[in-house]
Order: C-alpha cells, then structure tokens, then sequence
C-alpha cells in the first residue's frame, strides 16, 4: 500500500438518533473513500459508532473532516478522528487469519466481578476481544423471578498461551461465582450445529426413574445406592443396571404410567425444544433410562428419536428383567455416530447434553459435549458444562438470542 495514502479512525458517541449513521456515511459516500471497516453499538439510547475509512489519493481529508465536524455539530453528537500509520493497518489486516473463539457467560445476574475475571482471563492468554454481545433480554430492576437469565458473548481472536489452563481457569471461576463459561472454538460447526442428543434422567428430567420405581417397589434406598455409584463411574453401568432392574421384579405396569404422567421436567426444557423444532433441529434422547419414560417426553416435547432400555413386563408385572441391548456410555456414543450417519451430518455437528459417567463418551464424541448440572468427575472430563441455570441455556452456547428464541 503506497505510504502516502491516508486512513482515519472515525468514532462517533453521543445520543441515538435516526437517520445519524444514514447523513455521516452519506459525506464519505459524497466523497469517494473506501471502508475498511465499521462497527456500531447502542446501549441504553447511547450511539457508539465507528469506521475506518481510506481517503482517496487524489483527495486530502482536510476537506471530508471539516464536513463531517460541522454535520456532527448540527446532529448533536461528539466525533473524533484518529491517524492511523500505514504500517499498523496492515499489521491488523495480518492477524485476521489467527484463530478465533467464542466464551459465553450465564449467570442469573450479570455482576462487574463476572466480568472483570472472564476477561482477566481472556487477556491473560493473549487473546483480543473482537465484539462483546449481549444474547439475552435487558434484565427488569428488581426482579425476584429466580429463572432470570443473563447471558454475554465473547468473540476473541488469537492462539492461547496455554488451551487447557483456559479451561481450568473458566472452570475455577464458575464454581467460585455461581456462573457457567463456555468456551469454543468459532468455526464453521459451531454456527452449523444440526442434531441434539439427551441423556433423560437428571438432564431432561429432574428425576432417576429407576429410583422413582424403586421407591414404589419397596426397594428405595437399595437402588439409590447402586444408582449414585454407578453415576460416580465407581462402579460398571452395565452390571448395575442389571442389579437395579432385579429388584423391580414383581411392580404394578400401572405404577409406569403414574410416574410417568408426573415427571419434573427440567427448567428451560420446553422453551428450548419448542426453539429447536421451529429452527429445524433435529433432537434425539440416548438414555440409559427406560423407553417408555422416553417415549412419553417424546410426545410431551416433540423429540425426534429415542433409544433406552426396554423393561419386561409378563402378565402387568415388571419381571425384573430386561429385554434387548442395554443402552450404556458405549451403546450411547454409537447411536450418536449413527444419528449423524442417518442424519448426514458431520460429528462436530452434533451436540451432547448429560450428567453421568455413561454419558462422557457420547460427550467426548459430540462436537459440542455439555455436562449439564453434573457430577464433579464428568465436569472435569466434558467439553463445557452448564450448572447454574436452565436447560435453554443451550441455546445461548448456539449464539440465539433471546428475541430469537421461541417462548
């Protein structure tokens, strides 16, 4: 680029008008000089706008700044203009092709100390915070509603010093805060996200099943115990499922049907399938949990698939037993790659949610794995994690926003 050639940083702050970013970039149309970039903001009425302009060789800015000075007067508004060396342009048009991620902050209230720590972070890794965009609703003062959300995107670009403290740093700083940060690489799959797969129990619905029946049965305390070891990886799913299921011989097929009229379902579930049909997601539940609990949430939320494990039932009675192959971490991260196959879509176009052991694998598999309000070892072990606020908080880790997003 010939060094006699000028390039101006224009900002622009002041109260928001209509039509101010229409009569400024009118002046530089007037006068023929080419945009290299533009960015505008507006927050709470307040313009922020900026653009970087090359002025013509034949031309001097002389001219286009006094223009622009007096339009600026006449609109009420305060505008400043910038040099920039040629040199440094072109230093900053080199680093566009440096990698680029996304963070995401949710929390159920935004507080400066969230803010200060995600950054601090983010600085710490040499990484350069592009935009700053804020996904949900403007928050009402003084609202005591506890499912409020309020969610910030992070575009950075750059390489991290160190990939994985990035990850233990965020972590530390959402269990000490009482917020979720997720972390991603900003690339293709990430805004092409097409297949959603849940595990059921503790992620789709507050409940275990199996531990709901147990209680029916008699056989509570027995089941649970078997229940949160296996959840803790402590020991084999397989092999516990089968010990659980035994003591299930003998239960009313009537007791299902109860339970399953009643299940809680998980904050956010609703909005966020009714979000993800409207868009054309396609959504699945991978459970180790029983079909027909599955089948139920199926017709309740519009899911597309579902695979669990299939009770016996002889005479209206539960057997104890169980019928076909039982649907553990391995059997999940295979349907996972089949739904993709059937699908046909990319792995990293597919997205994970579960809170056991037996979901890491289908986790680790998905291009994006989510720990949802999980046990500490599958926190440590998944890609990102959610543990603060609800369900649709998926939608925000797929960059909707909250006029986007359907109820």
């Amino acid at each position: 680029m010939p060094k006699n050639k000028e390039i101006i940083l224009l900002n622009i702050t002041g109260e928001d008008k209509c039509g101010v970013t229409a009569t400024l970039t009118g002046i530089l149309a007037e006068n023929d000089v080419n945009i290299l970039d533009i960015g505008q903001a507006v927050i709470h009425d307040d313009l922020g706008l900026g653009i970087l302009f090359e002025v013509p060789e034949k031309d001097e800015s002389s001219p286009i700044l006094k223009e622009l000075l007096f339009k600026a007067y006449e609109l009420g508004i305060t505008i400043k203009f910038t040099p920039i060396p040629v040199e440094d342009y072109e230093e900053w048009v080199n680093q566009q092709g440096k990698d680029r991620y996304i963070v995401t902050l949710l929390s159920r209230k935004l507080k400066a100390v969230h803010l200060a720590k995600v950054t601090a972070v983010i600085a710490e890794q040499g990484l350069n915070i592009d935009f700053i965009s804020r996904l949900s609703g403007r928050p009402e003062l003084n609202n005591g509603d506890k499912n409020t959300r309020s969610v910030v995107e992070f575009s950075v670009r750059g390489t991290p010093n160190d990939l994985g403290k990035v990850k233990r740093d965020f972590t530390a700083i959402a269990g000490e805060q009482g917020i979720d940060i997720a972390f991603q690489a900003d690339n293709i799959f990430r805004r092409n996200r097409r297949l959603v797969c849940f595990d059921m129990d503790s992620t789709l619905i507050q409940t275990e099943v199996i531990d709901e029946l147990a209680h029916r049965a008699g056989v509570g305390e027995e089941v649970s115990a078997i229940t949160e070891s296996a959840m803790r990886g402590e020991i084999d799913f397989s092999e516990s499922f089968i010990k659980r299921v035994s003591l299930l011989k003998g239960l009313d097929e009537s007791v299902m049907k109860d339970i399953a009229e009643n299940l809680p379902i998980t904050e956010g579930a609703e909005r966020l399938f009714k979000t993800l049909k409207q868009y054309g997601y396609k959504t699945a539940i991978l459970s180790g949990g029983f079909n027909y609990f599955g089948n139920h949430l199926k017709n309740k939320l519009g899911i597309d698939y579902v695979f669990a494990n299939e009770l016996e039932i002889v005479d209206g009675k539960l057997t104890g037993k169980h019928l076909n192959e039982i649907v553990d971490g391995q059997r999940k991260a295979e349907l996972l790659k089949l739904l993709a196959f059937k699908e046909d879509i990319h792995l990293e176009q597919v997205i994970a949610v579960g809170d056991g052991s037996n979901d890491l694998p289908m986790l680790q598999l998905a291009g994006l794995g989510i720990a949802f309000h999980a046990k500490p070892k599958v926190k440590e072990s998944a890609k990102n994690a959610i543990s603060n606020i609800g369900l649709d908080a998926l939608l925000y880790l797929l960059g909707f926003r909250d006029r986007e997003i359907n109820g």
